[in-house]
């Protein structure tokens, strides 16, 4: 498997009127506060409504992506959403578990509210046109803001999560709160933490004769503050049990690593102490960065 790109990045502006969207879904559907936030609710508001039957096969598929112009998430191996603007409906893959199945029914029910999303795919469907490739990639990065914004009630998540001492534990226990995946969590407790940390998110290890194991980066999200001090860091994409990161992957029965100390070097050579724990579902590692100290430069030994 290859790094993923990132399926979130908006600009400031795009992402302040996607945020104003879903607080208008929230408020609108009578959900602000509610946890967790009810879909039917939303679903509601964005006047679309869920096809209840498990009829996303690839027949089915292919019939929707001739409907839309045969452009519709051609680059995925599977689509587990579908959304039909022309009558209102969305479509579920059933066999989805129920956290990831909550964020992308909040993921098509973006496609209905947020209005030039809508309208655009009205035309697109009814003249039987293609919507362009960088508009529908824009299109899904704002239905996956608006679906977190909506699922982790805005900044509601960060701020409980702020109050907790600052571990892996702490996003996997407000998932339950929330009904989220993990992976959503700790991208929403990394991505808006005021501390300097990162999460590098693992595909599931597999067993290498002389390696012991090999894993490799699937994504990587940082911090703000983390990322004005490192930039968008160049993290190693391969791991072993050999390299410091690798090393702290749980294998066999083991859930998590427990915390560790190492240091990572910015652009400018200053060394920041940190604090790493993993932990695993399995399918994917979690591997937390907590930078607690700058150390600034190695010293000079004469």
């Amino acid at each position: 498997m290859t790094l993923r790109p990132d399926d979130c990045t908006l600009t400031q502006g795009e992402f302040a009127k996607v945020r104003a969207e879903a607080e208008r879904a929230l408020r609108e559907a009578g959900a602000l506060g509610v946890f967790p936030t009810p879909i039917d609710h939303i679903l509601k508001v964005a006047k679309v409504e869920e096809v209840k039957e498990d009829v996303l096969n690839p027949s089915f598929v292919e019939k929707m992506r001739a409907k839309a112009g045969g452009f519709l998430k051609s680059a995925v191996s599977k689509v587990i959403g579908l959304f039909d603007a022309v009558a209102g409906l969305i479509f579920l893959d059933h066999s989805l578990y129920l956290p990831k199945r909550r964020f992308v029914t909040f993921h098509e029910a973006a496609h209905g509210f947020l209005p030039w999303q809508r309208g655009m795919y009205k035309i697109v469907e009814d003249c039987e046109m293609a919507l362009e490739p960088e508009t529908a990639e824009l299109f899904d990065r704002q239905a996956n803001v608006f679906a977190a914004e909506v699922l982790f009630q805005l900044d509601t998540f960060a701020t409980m999560a702020a109050d907790e001492k600052f571990s892996i534990w702490t996003p996997i226990g407000l998932a339950k709160k929330f009904e989220a995946s993990l992976y959503a969590s700790i991208r929403q407790y990394v991505s808006k933490n005021h501390r300097r940390c990162a999460v590098l998110v693992l595909n599931k290890p597999e067993l290498i004769e002389g390696d012991g194991f090999r894993t490799s980066l699937r994504r990587a999200i940082q911090s703000p503050t983390f990322t004005e001090v490192f930039g968008q860091h160049a993290w190693r994409t391969v791991f072993t049990p050999d390299d410091e990161f690798g090393a702290l992957v749980p294998l066999g029965s083991r859930r998590a690593s427990g915390k560790r100390g190492m240091y990572l070097t910015d652009a400018n050579g200053d060394r920041h102490d940190c604090v790493v724990e993993a932990f695993t579902q399995t399918h994917q590692v979690f591997i937390l960065i907590h930078c607690v100290k700058t150390l600034g430069p190695p010293a000079i030994v004469f």
